[in-house]
């Protein structure tokens, strides 16, 4: 197995994603929401690129979920909080979501590559169990914000590079700077995720409980994926 990358969906088309695995991060929070929400009982979760085409598949049945700017879109059911995907109520439910970063990379990648998955702090060890299995060459896509580099996608990148460290290999300095960021940081992951400038925008709203969640490391144990009709399931 090989490991790459990739910080933005800038960057993303330096990246040849056919035949490979791609797993999508974007701690905070679409992935994170995606993760809590399937394993605490949602059927299926459809991303979005647009809010008109989310609106859309609301008119059709499906709950609607979204943000833009760390923003609940009026409107809409729900917002980007895991909180918000993991009420009792939702079990059984089918959601259309739209983020300003996560839902652009799962769309960027749900046509070339041979997998989509989708990893979060939350189910860390689950999807480096699910990587191992699969034996195929890995894409480890940030979703950053806005085009831009984040801290807390490229801390979890790093933390699937030390897990795989054994049995995959990377040489590219993107890849390796992923690790040692990680290593350098894991002692206290929530104190610097909660330094990135992402959860300096995030606190103006209020929401410091979501940034203490989506540090939290194991809290799930199945690894959503994009199914062939474009969902998210586990």
């Amino acid at each position: 197995m090989k490991i790459e990358v990739c910080y933005t969906p800038d960057l993303i088309h330096q990246f040849d994603l056919k035949g490979k695995v791609v797993v999508v991060i974007d701690v905070l929070r679409a992935t994170s929401c995606i993760v809590a929400g399937l394993n605490s009982g949602i059927e299926r979760i459809k991303p979005i690129a647009s809010v008109e085409e989310c609106r859309a598949l609301g008119d059709k049945g499906y709950m609607m979920a979204g943000e833009r700017g760390g923003i609940k879109i009026e409107g809409f059911d729900l917002g980007n909080s895991p909180f918000d995907y993991m009420q009792p109520q939702l079990k059984g439910e089918k959601i259309a979501t739209t983020t300003t970063n996560g839902t652009k990379a799962i769309s960027l990648s749900s046509d070339a590559a041979d997998q989509v998955l989708i990893g979060a702090f939350l189910n860390l060890t689950s999807v480096i169990k699910t990587l191992e299995k699969q034996n195929k060459d890995i894409i480890l896509f940030c979703a950053g914000w806005k085009g831009k580099y984040n801290l807390e996608d490229s801390l979890f990148a790093g933390a699937v590079c030390e897990g795989l460290i054994k049995s995959a290999t990377f040489n590219d300095d993107a890849t390796i700077s992923a690790l040692y960021l990680y290593k350098s940081m894991s002692h206290d992951l929530h104190y610097y995720i909660n330094r990135s400038n992402h959860a300096a925008r995030l606190s103006g709203f209020g929401i410091m409980k979501d940034i203490e969640y989506c540090s939290r490391i194991d809290e799930f144990s199945k690894v959503p994926y994009l199914n062939k009709e474009k969902e998210l399931q586990i």
